[in-house]
């Protein structure tokens, strides 16, 4: 025997195919693809040159219709056993091929095969969510209070934030969590932390009273059926209620609060800060910020930090070069002591208000009296009825007076509190200057030192910390640079938030001195006709 033949010999040794596709057929039943080439595998096996040698000669395969080649199963049919290789059949081809077999049964083309494969390929695909324009994305927060936490010196309010949003940073769109005062102002310490050396203006959190949380710890009960700022005709201007006057600045806090959160907020920078999503949307208690407590270490030092502040604000004076900038201190200057005033004004305008309700009860009463007293019918009738109309002015005036506080007089307080964080702004950037002339001064100071050293002849030293000062002025005019450019930003957002809240305000302030004036019209319009029916 020839080597070729010998070769030949070795060659023909594996099974035939026919032995080898019963066996896989046999040792997986559930085969995907089995249904789809089964007449083929048959016909296969049914031929007699199922083997590709035959009698040492090589043969080819024949099949008595000579369809158009599918190259689905070209690798099936060339001679190479599809079953006994390890490789997984492709999953994707023998699915077409059985959508293929039910609808041409091995007759169609290739062409109409390919028409027919987006229909049978074609998978719905999920819908994304549609990305909300960034000026469709609303956030609205209420603060109201939740209850009392203990008596005695340790007691607490507890408020109830509610959120209400559709932007994608947020976790959830409605959240409501139960925060207290404290927590409030840690978030305000930590944005301070983060944004003030940047120069963005963080919104002031509402101060600490020691006389409203006295007020708070000593009362024995906040009845949430009273209404805070309102009072009872006959009670010579008192609040309803006991403890009325730890409800009514319990009522001023809440409303201080819900300004101070929507004002942080409005920010674009302090909406995605994680800290302020943490606080909307985490439930439970936060960890107590012990920072802001004001005889702890932290109050202490930040009372010290105040102090110094002062004096260097009244001993440094820095040579501003930027026009805008010395324009704008003024300005800031000037309507700080506008706001005051009117602010002056207005808490004047309430306490007159507040004594003419109380001398309006003492009319009311006093005609009430005199009614009893008068024997004529008519008159009698008539000063009881102007008894009655003046008890309900006097609680018009009384509502008059919360509004002006609660509108005109919350604004100027909240907007004496934003100059003051604008004022910390500018003197931040004053801060700013006076490291990078610090440090402009200690590197003046290096180089000397160095040419007296290279004079010696000793310059590794003295090298070395010149550079690291050149570094540091560098940074420190970036530093500079970058501050003056976000202060003009944070300027600009600034007043055009401030010309919107005046324009709010003004609108609700006149809307319901509107409303009460015409209601005092209707009530005399009432007693006008009994008045004239006195005979």
């Amino acid at each position: 025997m020839s080597t070729c033949e010998g070769n030949m010999a070795e060659f023909r040794e594996p099974p035939p195919l026919c032995d080898s596709e019963k066996i896989c057929r046999e040792d997986d039943n559930d085969d995907l693809f089995v249904s789809a080439v089964e007449s083929q595998v048959s016909n296969v096996r049914a031929s007699p040159t199922h083997s590709p040698f035959e009698n040492g000669e090589e043969i080819d395969l024949k099949r008595e219709e000579k369809p158009e080649d599918d190259p689905l199963f070209t690798d099936a049919f060339n001679g190479d056993d599809p079953f006994a290789s390890n490789t997984p059949p492709d999953i994707g081809r023998l699915e077409i091929s059985q959508g293929e077999t039910k609808n041409s049964g091995w007759s169609g083309s290739q062409g109409k095969n390919r028409q027919e494969e987006p229909e049978e390929e074609e998978v719905p695909k999920p819908k994304m969510p549609v990305p909300i324009p960034p000026s469709q994305q609303t956030i609205e927060i209420t603060v109201l209070v939740d209850q009392k936490v203990g008596d005695g010196v340790g007691a607490y309010m507890r408020y109830l934030v509610s959120t209400c949003t559709n932007i994608p940073f947020f976790r959830r769109p409605k959240s409501e969590v139960t925060r207290r005062f404290s927590d409030f102002l840690g978030l305000h310490n930590k944005l301070v932390a983060k944004y003030l050396r940047s120069g963005r203006i963080i919104p002031p959190a509402p101060e600490k009273s020691i006389v409203g949380m006295t007020k708070i710890k000593m009362s024995s009960s906040l009845s949430p059926t009273d209404q805070p700022g309102t009072t009872s005709p006959g009670s010579g201007g008192s609040s309803v209620g006991s403890g009325s006057g730890g409800l009514d600045f319990v009522e001023r806090r809440r409303a201080a609060l819900e300004r101070y959160l929507r004002r942080t907020v409005n920010h674009p920078t302090l909406l995605v800060d994680p800290d302020v999503r943490d606080f909307l949307e985490t439930e439970g208690e936060l960890p107590k910020a012990t920072n802001t407590s004001a005889m702890s270490g932290a109050g202490m030092l930040r009372l010290f930090n105040k102090v110094g502040g002062t004096v260097n604000k009244m001993t440094y004076k820095m040579e501003e070069n930027d026009l805008w900038f010395e324009e704008k201190v003024q300005e800031i200057e000037s309507l700080e002591g506008a706001v005051r005033e009117l602010l002056s004004a207005t808490e004047a305008l309430v306490m007159h208000r507040r004594d003419l309700a109380v001398a309006t009860g003492a009319l009311a009463r006093s005609a009430a009296v005199l009614s009893n007293c008068e024997e004529h019918t008519s008159l009698s009738r008539s000063l009881s009825q102007l008894a009655d109309i003046e008890e309900k002015i006097e609680i018009l005036h009384y509502e008059q007076a919360n509004s002006d506080s609660s509108l005109l007089c919350e604004l100027m307080k909240d907007y004496v509190a934003l100059i003051g964080a604008v004022k910390e702004v500018f003197h931040e950037r004053v801060k700013v200057f006076q490291n990078w002339q610090h440090s402009q001064a200690t590197l003046t100071k290096k180089r000397e030192a160095k040419a007296k050293l290279e004079i010696s002849g000793k310059t590794e030293k003295s090298s070395q910390a010149a550079e690291e000062w050149e570094a540091k002025v560098e940074r420190g005019r970036e530093e500079f640079t970058n501050i003056s450019q976000m202060i003009k930003r944070e300027m600009e957002m600034f007043e055009s938030q401030r010309v919107k809240d005046f324009k709010e305000t003004l609108i609700k302030y006149l809307e319901n001195l509107l409303g009460h004036q015409q209601q005092l019209i209707k009530y005399w319009e009432i007693f006008l006709p009994e008045a004239k029916a006195i005979a």
